[in-house]
C-alpha cells in the first residue's frame, strides 16, 4: 500500500522509518516529541508541527489531511491507516476507537490496516462483503440495538467489547442491524 499512494501522510516519528525505506511523505504531523531533529532539519518543508494536547498524532494528521488539497469538499475521503498501533497497546486501543470519531466527526471512510486483517466504523444496517469462513469481530460502539445475518453467531446489543469478538462468516456476504456506530474487524483470508 504505501508503494502504491501517492499521498503518505506521517505521524512523527513514523517519517523516519518511511524514509529509511525510502519512502517520501507528503506531510509529516504531529506535536514533534519523537521525531528525530535531523528529520526535522533535513525535511522541514515537510514538517507541521502541531502543540495543542487535545488530539494525538494520527488525529491531528488526520485534520491535516481533511484540511489540505487533497479533500474535495463534499466528498467523503477514503483514508487506509497503517502502522497505528503506537507500538503499545493502550494507543492500539485508542486509534482503533478513533475510526468511528473520523467518520462520525471529520465524514471519512477510514480503514485501519493491521498485520492481520482491517477495522472500519460503520453505522446502522448495512451489508459487507466477505468470505465464508472470514473471521469477523463487532465492537459496539454507540448503539442500542444490534443483531446480525450472514454470521455463525447473531450479534446482540454486547455489553462488553470481548463479547463481539471472534465471529465468523457463514456465506459471502453479512448484515448488520443497528440503530448508532459500531467497528467492524475482518480478517484478510479466512479460515482454513
Amino acid at each position: 500500500m504505501l508503494k502504491n499512494t501517492p499521498y503518505i501522510i506521517c505521524c512523527d516519528g513514523a517519517a523516519q522509518a518511511l524514509i529509511a525505506h525510502g519512502i517520501m511523505p507528503y506531510a509529516i504531523v504531529g506535536d514533534g516529541d519523537s521525531l528525530p531533529p535531523e528529520v526535522k532539519e533535513t525535511y522541514p518543508h515537510l514538517v507541521h508541527t502541531i502543540h495543542e494536547q487535545e488530539y494525538n498524532d494520527l488525529t491531528k494528521s488526520t485534520r491535516f489531511l481533511i484540511h489540505s488539497p487533497l479533500s474535495t469538499p463534499g466528498i467523503p475521503m477514503k483514508v487506509a491507516y497503517l502502522g497505528c498501533t503506537g507500538q503499545r497497546e493502550d494507543h492500539t486501543l485508542g486509534n482503533i476507537s478513533l475510526m468511528t470519531f473520523y467518520h462520525r466527526e471529520f465524514h471519512v471512510n477510514p480503514v485501519m490496516y493491521t498485520n492481520h486483517g482491517y477495522f472500519f466504523p460503520a453505522c446502522g444496517t448495512q451489508t459487507f462483503p466477505c468470505l465464508p469462513r472470514q473471521q469477523i469481530s463487532i465492537f459496539r460502539m454507540h448503539c442500542n440495538q444490534l443483531s446480525s445475518v450472514g454470521l455463525r453467531w447473531n450479534a446482540y446489543p454486547y455489553d462488553e467489547w470481548w463479547q463481539g469478538t471472534l465471529n465468523e462468516a457463514i456465506g459471502d456476504t453479512f448484515t448488520i442491524h443497528s440503530d448508532g456506530e459500531y467497528i467492524i474487524y475482518q480478517t484478510y483470508t479466512p479460515k482454513p
